[in-house]
């Protein structure tokens, strides 16, 4: 059964119009005569999205009961049995109901692909995993419902919705996106045009490094070499010399006046060990910082060939710029070739090539490069077989017209040409050249001449020593060889090596950004076009990747052309060309970190579930403790009270009467405020507090929040003048109150503040400090104290379960204020809450005077 196709309508906000565009889209294909129906789509109340699913064939929902609600979600099994062409599923990242078949919707989703249905889907940029944390730092608020981004990478089709900010606050505030409870707090919060912008980008470069996997997996699949200026990517070759930075501080000016430009920073690594060993390794690792620093991605590369290489890599990331050094070779030097800077340009086609000038031209490399003898290559080869072979003819020749050198003297000039050809060719050209030598002595200049017979012993011995020397200088020169060949070979591992472990150094533990980061590595090292990871359970099941990078990866170890397994039941597969047997023990140590990495992402997310085990663990357990005593206590309190009075064989007096129920109204309101805090701290932890935030007086909340303390025991300092603040006064009030009553008890002389604050280049914020004469807190226990369930030093129980503090600043920072703990002067602690000012109005009317 052939697999499902996927689109998904990607949002770069909430409100940008993805279910209108998805259910528009429903209805061009159901006039097309598509079999289309609607598994699940939320309209939000939209009258216009509810209309557009009118006309639509709608499979029932299937309702569930938890925790003594009913809630409506995607029936998977009537979407299977009905079996549509397309099916429409609505909120791609949406947490299931504990009770259905899977967790996560998208989870259903694949299962619908897997039947062959084609589905429609819909998701939020600030809903891909890899972008919580950075959506958080915007917005400030963290998604608990995310979709892994390796699900919508794989969609056939990913459209972007988009809407400019002030076209979205304009939706918002007519109505056409939230409830009108909402809209205020929306548009102060969550939909400030600063975090709309942002989210724009971040789902604009998302799609945009979309669209160019779907480049560069066409370019592979068309075979195009040539380069597509879509988007500048600047690539800078490095030798690991000192004028590096200059080049990439160049390079990364080039990127940056191109919008969207990319940097590569590149060093070919080569395993004859030349250019190669003439970088210094520290000098490496300071110039991938600084690449790292200026936004750009650095890369090793394996090559015998550097200015082939480059070419190679900058054609294989489609780059339209490459950037090089100006040659430090001196002039003497170039006898060697024209030098890397000159083949690149020649070869580099459609890519424009940039020579930069800097400190070290024509200054030396530091030491001459020894000539190349690791395989010799063709060309030396074929010159040491010509020299071995052609070179005896032509010195017997002009040795013959020569009068008067002996025996001993053209036996000198004939092994110099076999140490020549051993030099130059080695093992096989020189023993070549000391055969042809010893024949060519022997029939022209040992006596008796023009004959392969030797008279005198002295010249039979001399001409086997002669053949004993040529063989074994060649065999020297050969051994000389192969041993450089494996010390370079040596040095080019351990530099991949080393980057590998920088790589890892550098990464997040357990992400799976740095799993395939290496696989990216490997590709660039081997020169493969795809890497992957796969594993499976056991012996008999089937493999799935657990990472891949590339077009097309192989989906078992016989599909690829090279698979290096780790263990049983885990692989490293690459496809793209067959790696000689001498790069095997390379790749084995990247597939052993790949196995150390997949290793480290499943403990890392054991861990985190063993955090929030634990955690929920410590709440219910410190839950337990406050039902066990502090709710016990009143409650115990009350009931002694009410049975006292109940008692039909005492006779109370008024007096007595009265102190039973105060005793009992004390309770009561101790209970109240007790689960308050409780309820409060579960609204805060389960993300539903929605503050409703207007432009608030504080002259009229800090006297509503003090109506819990003793009278005269708190003393006010606010001026009528005072800016208004922007906050809900509601949970102003709440949190104000915990903040008042946590500082009653301990000092008898507490005081409420509130002044403004005005500092130039930020904006204007309003203070309110309660300030005690207490005992203090100590520095290290200051952000301890706000942390749910937790009294600070030996504070009895019955004074509270320690939510008061924890609740405060959660109402304050959903209000977009901070709430922190200061030493009083003198002694004490003061508690300071800082919220944003409201923004004068220029009216005649206005009561507060501006900031």
């Amino acid at each position: 059964m052939a697999r499902g196709r996927l689109r998904i309508y990607l949002g770069a906000a909430p409100g940008v119009g993805k279910t209108y565009a998805m259910l528009a889209e429903a209805h061009r294909r159901a006039l097309r005569g598509t079999d289309v129906v609607v598994g699940f789509v939320e309209h939000h109340g939209r009258d216009r999205t509810a209309e557009l699913i009118e006309g639509l064939e709608t499979v029932p929902r299937r309702e569930l009961t938890y925790r003594g609600a009913t809630l409506a979600e995607l029936d998977l099994d009537a979407v299977l049995r009905r079996r549509p062409a397309v099916a429409l599923v609505d909120e791609l990242a949406h947490t299931n109901v504990p009770g259905s078949r899977n967790a996560k919707r998208w989870q259903d989703v694949e299962e619908l692909l897997a039947a062959g249905i084609d589905v429609v889907s819909t998701v939020n940029i600030q809903h891909l995993e890899s972008l919580g944390d950075v959506v958080e730092g915007i917005t400030g608020v963290r998604q608990r419902e995310t979709v892994p981004d390796e699900v919508v990478r794989r969609a056939d089709q990913i459209e972007l919705v988009d809407m400019s900010p002030q076209a979205l606050r304009r939706r918002l505030a007519h109505g056409n996106v939230y409830p009108p409870d909402r809209i205020d707090a929306s548009l102060a919060n969550y939909f400030r045009p600063g975090n709309l912008t942002a989210l724009r980008e971040l789902a604009l470069l998302w799609t945009a490094d979309r669209v160019d996997e779907y480049l560069q997996r066409y370019r592979a699949e068309h075979g195009i070499e040539g380069t597509w200026q879509a988007r500048e990517r600047i690539v800078v070759g490095l030798t690991g010399g000192p004028e590096g930075a200059t080049l990439i501080r160049r390079a990364a000016r080039i990127a940056d006046r191109a919008s969207g430009g990319e940097l590569l920073a590149v060093h070919i690594a080569h395993s004859d060990g030349l250019t190669g060993a003439s970088g210094s390794p520290q000098t490496l690792i300071e110039q991938r910082a600084l690449t790292e620093s200026l936004g750009g991605t650095f890369h090793t590369v394996l090559g015998d060939d550097p200015a082939a290489a480059l070419l190679d890599f900058a054609r294989g990331v489609n780059a339209t710029q490459i950037v090089l050094g100006s040659s430090r070779r001196r002039a003497w030097q170039y006898l060697y070739g024209p030098g890397v800077g000159a083949t690149v340009t020649r070869g580099s086609g459609d890519i424009d090539v940039h020579t930069v000038t800097h400190e070290q031209v024509a200054k030396g490399r530091g030491r001459v490069p020894l000539r190349k003898v690791t395989d010799l290559g063709r060309t030396r080869t074929v010159l040491g077989w010509l020299i071995g072979v052609g070179g005896p003819p032509l010195l017997t020749l002009l040795l013959t017209q020569v009068d008067g050198l002996g025996l001993p003297s053209v036996m000198l000039l004939f092994l110099s040409l076999t140490v020549c050809a051993a030099l130059v060719g080695g093992l096989f050209p020189a023993i070549a050249s000391a055969l042809v030598s010893s024949s060519a002595l022997n029939y022209y200049f040992a006596p008796p001449i023009h004959t392969f017979t030797i008279s005198e012993p002295q010249n039979i011995l001399a001409v086997a020593i002669f053949t004993a020397v040529g063989i074994a200088v060649a065999s020297v020169v050969d051994l000389a060889a192969r041993r450089t060949q494996q010390a370079a070979r040596g040095q080019a591992e351990a530099q991949s090596l080393s980057a590998l472990a920088g790589t890892v150094l550098r990464g997040a533990p357990g992400g799976d950004g740095l799993l395939t980061a290496l696989l990216d590595q490997v590709r660039e090292t081997f020169q493969q076009d795809s890497a992957v990871l796969l594993e499976r359970a056991d012996d008999h099941s089937p493999w799935r990747p657990a990472a891949a990078r590339g077009p097309h990866p192989p989906a078992r170890p016989e599909d690829g052309d090279v698979d290096v397994p780790v263990g049983d039941h885990l692989t490293l597969v690459l496809r793209g060309r067959v790696l000689p047997a001498a790069d095997r023990r390379l790749l084995g140590a990247y597939a052993a970190q790949g196995a150390a990495l997949l290793e480290r992402r499943r403990l890392a997310g054991e861990a985190a579930a063993a955090r929030r085990e634990a955690e929920g663990n410590r709440i219910r357990t410190a839950l337990l403790a406050a039902v066990s005593h502090d709710l016990r206590t009143p409650l115990a309190g009350i009931k002694a009270a009410v049975s006292s009075l109940r008692a039909e064989d005492v006779e109370w007096s008024p007096e007595d009467e009265a102190e039973l129920l105060a005793g009992i109204e004390t309770g009561a309101d101790r209970l109240d405020h007790l689960i308050n805090n409780l309820l409060d701290m579960s609204r805060l932890q389960t993300g539903t507090v929605a503050p409703l935030i207007r432009d608030t007086d504080l002259d009229e909340v800090v006297p509503y929040a003090l109506g819990g303390v003793p009278p005269g025991s708190v003393r006010l300092d606010v001026p009528e003048t005072l800016a208004m603040v922007r906050a809900d006064g509601g949970l102003l009030e709440r949190a104000l109150a915990n903040l008042v009553e946590n500082a009653v008890k301990y000092s008898s002389d507490v005081l409420v503040r509130a002044a403004a604050i005005d500092r130039p280049g930020a904006a204007r914020q309003v203070e309110v400090r309660i300030v005690d004469r207490g005992p203090g807190v100590p520095e290290e226990a200051k952000e301890r104290i706000f942390a749910p369930f937790q009294r600070h030093g030996d504070a009895p129980r019955g004074v509270g379960v320690g939510l008061g503090l924890a609740v405060a600043r959660g109402f304050v920072e959903a209000m977009g204020g901070t709430l922190a703990a200061e030493d009083t002067p003198g002694g004490g602690l003061t508690m300071v809450v800082v919220l944003p000012a409201a923004v004068p109005d220029p009216s005649p009317n206005r009561k507060a005077e501006p900031v």
